[in-house]
C-alpha cells in the first residue's frame, strides 16, 4: 500500500507545495494521517509522494523524518516509511505536560507582559472571531500558533519558551487536526477569550487556569475526532 491523499485517491493532482517546502508537506501528511485517511500501516513512498506533490525528495525525507518525531510516522531502516499506529498513552501524556507548560507560561505573561505584548495579544485574539465566523480553519490554524507562541513568549522566561515551543512542535499535527471537529473553532476562540481576560486582569491563577483547561479541551476533541474517524473506517 503506497501513500495517497484523499484528493489522490480520486485520480487528481495536489496542489504543488508551496511556503517553506518541508513545512507544507509535513502539514498535508500529517493531516491525511490523522484524520484517517492514511491508514496505519501504509507504506510511504518517497518517490511517490515526491511526485505528487511537485517537489524534490529532499524535503519528502525531512518531512518523513519530522513526522517521525511526532510519532505520526514509523522509519524503518533499508525498508522504508509506514503510517505508525497511534500511540494514544504517549499522546495523553505529551497533552498533559504541554498544559503544564502553557498554563505556567500563561500565569507568567498575566504578571510578566508589558502594555505592547499586552495589546498585541488581545488585537491578535480580536482578529481571530473574524476568521471563526469564516469558517476559514487554516488561516485561524496560523494564528492559533501565533497566539500560543505569544504567550510563550510573554512569559519572558526564554527555557519555558523553548520548552513549550518543542512540546508544541510535537503534538502541532494533533493540535491542528482537532480543529475539523464540530464547532472547535468557536469553543477553542471562546476558551482564548477566558485567557485573555485573565491576562489582561493580571490574574496569574485564573490564566494557568483557563489555559490548562483549553489545553485539556483541545486533547478531548483530538480524542473524539479520533475516535470518530475509528469507527467510520
Amino acid at each position: 500500500m503506497t501513500a495517497t491523499t484523499s484528493t489522490g485517491a480520486r485520480g487528481a493532482s495536489p496542489a504543488p507545495v508551496r511556503g517553506t517546502r518541508t513545512e507544507e508537506l509535513q502539514t498535508r501528511l500529517a493531516e491525511a494521517i490523522v484524520t484517517g485517511r492514511l491508514k496505519p500501516g501504509a507504506a510511504l513512498d518517497e518517490v511517490q509522494i515526491a511526485a505528487e506533490y511537485a517537489v524534490s525528495r529532499t524535503p519528502v525525507r525531512e518531512a518523513l523524518r519530522q513526522l517521525s518525531a511526532s510519532g505520526l510516522v514509523e522509519i524503518r531502516p533499508h525498508r522504508g516509511a509506514v503510517v505508525a499506529k497511534p500511540d494514544h498513552a504517549q499522546l495523553r501524556d505529551m497533552f498533559a505536560v504541554m498544559g503544564e507548560l502553557e498554563a505556567l507560561s500563561a500565569g507568567l505573561c498575566a504578571a510578566q507582559m508589558n502594555r505592547a505584548e499586552r495589546t498585541a495579544l488581545e488585537e491578535l485574539h480580536q482578529s481571530m472571531a473574524g476568521l471563526v465566523r469564516a469558517g476559514d480553519l487554516d488561516a485561524y490554524s496560523v494564528a492559533n500558533i501565533a497566539f500560543h507562541v505569544g504567550i510563550y513568549r510573554g512569559s519572558h522566561n526564554s527555557y519555558l519558551a523553548e520548552l513549550a515551543s518543542a512540546t508544541r512542535r510535537r503534538l502541532a499535527p494533533f493540535r491542528r487536526a482537532q480543529f475539523e471537529g464540530r464547532d472547535r473553532l468557536a469553543r477553542s476562540h471562546h476558551e482564548h477569550s477566558l485567557v485573555v481576560q485573565a491576562i489582561l486582569r493580571a490574574d496569574s491563577a485564573r490564566a494557568a487556569t483557563a489555559m490548562r483547561e483549553h489545553i485539556g479541551l483541545s486533547a478531548r476533541a483530538w480524542d473524539d475526532l479520533s475516535r470518530a474517524s475509528s469507527e467510520s473506517s
